[in-house]
């Protein structure tokens, strides 16, 4: 399976070879805020890593890391939900999706990703333990976007240093996980790796889609990387290069390399993702420890 795997990726990044124009920048409108989990609460709570999609009736959901302020990340023990009837709003806030269950290797649980694939949905998400060398890489799925059940293939792999804000997309017949790492389990350059995977379930080993001069263990420039494909390449969004909102992007022919010399935007945001209408309308998220929920603008390539 695994060679049959590194075969197709082999043939698409032969593909992909060359390099793409760099003729305009990816710029943001402005932000609002669209949606705040502090609604019924009795102190501010926050949403940070957090992935959007919809179902077949056409319901938005969000899920994200959520928890009361102040930021406290090794106490991120449950996903927020929320649905709405667009991205825009208004959303009504919904019991938690998932909470760490330490019985199955979760002292706490980060950035979740949503995907569909024949008809159910794959929750990707970040498992911390104890050991920041040794992350897990788990998914849940569900039928309905309401009720989950955790895979028997976790851990689908382990890395560090905390190896963590998963993003799954599609890449011809592979289905590809972006995760931000560092270029050693207890350190060195900050990465966005990947894997891939032809199941959801089986992955192949580490490979690196970018790796940033920075070094470093916790955090970096390197976190909450979105891939997404437009007509004249492939874009990679990550943060946080010079802040907590510094949001960069970067242009290449193929999915799997990015340079840091190809630079084409830079945007306000945090834990950043694209969301993208059924008209082919795009947004751009933004959530985080302090940042009042989360919040959208309009996406400009």
């Amino acid at each position: 399976m695994i060679r049959s795997v590194m075969a197709l990726l082999v043939a698409l990044q032969l593909a992909a070879s060359g390099t793409a124009s760099a003729e305009s920048e990816v710029s943001a409108g402005e932000f609002a805020r669209v949606y705040d989990p502090s609604v019924g609460e009795d102190e501010q709570w926050y949403y940070n890593d957090h992935t959007l999609i919809h179902d077949e009736s056409g319901l938005w959901h969000v899920f994200a890391i959520t928890h009361a302020e102040p930021a406290n990340p090794l106490d991120e023990k449950h996903f927020g939900h929320a649905t709405a009837p667009s991205p825009w709003g208004p959303w009504t806030k919904q019991p938690f999706a998932l909470s760490a269950d330490p019985d199955a290797g979760e002292s706490h649980i980060w950035a979740p990703h949503v995907v569909r694939a024949d008809g159910v949905y794959h929750l990707f998400y970040a498992a911390g333990t104890p050991d920041h060398a040794a992350y897990r890489m788990h998914v849940a799925t569900s039928t309905d976007l309401w009720h989950w059940t955790r895979s028997d293939a976790n851990p689908l792999f382990t890395d560090g240093f905390d190896a963590r804000d998963p993003m799954v997309t599609r890449v011809g017949p592979l289905w590809v996980l972006y995760y931000t790492a560092t270029s050693t389990p207890k350190g060195g350059n900050h990465q966005v790796a990947y894997r891939v995977s032809t199941d959801l379930r089986s992955w192949s080993g580490k490979h690196v889609a970018f790796e940033h001069p920075r070094t470093g263990d916790v955090g970096g420039p390197t976190e909450s990387p979105f891939v997404v494909r437009r007509p004249d390449g492939w874009y990679l969004f990550v943060c946080c290069d010079s802040g907590y909102t510094d949001t960069r992007v970067y242009r290449s022919a193929s999915p799997f390399h990015f340079s840091p010399d190809s630079q084409v935007g830079r945007i306000d945001a945090h834990a950043a993702e694209v969301v993208t209408e059924p008209d082919g309308d795009t947004s751009i998220t933004s959530a985080g420890w302090g940042q009042g929920g989360l919040h959208l603008a309009p996406l400009h390539w």
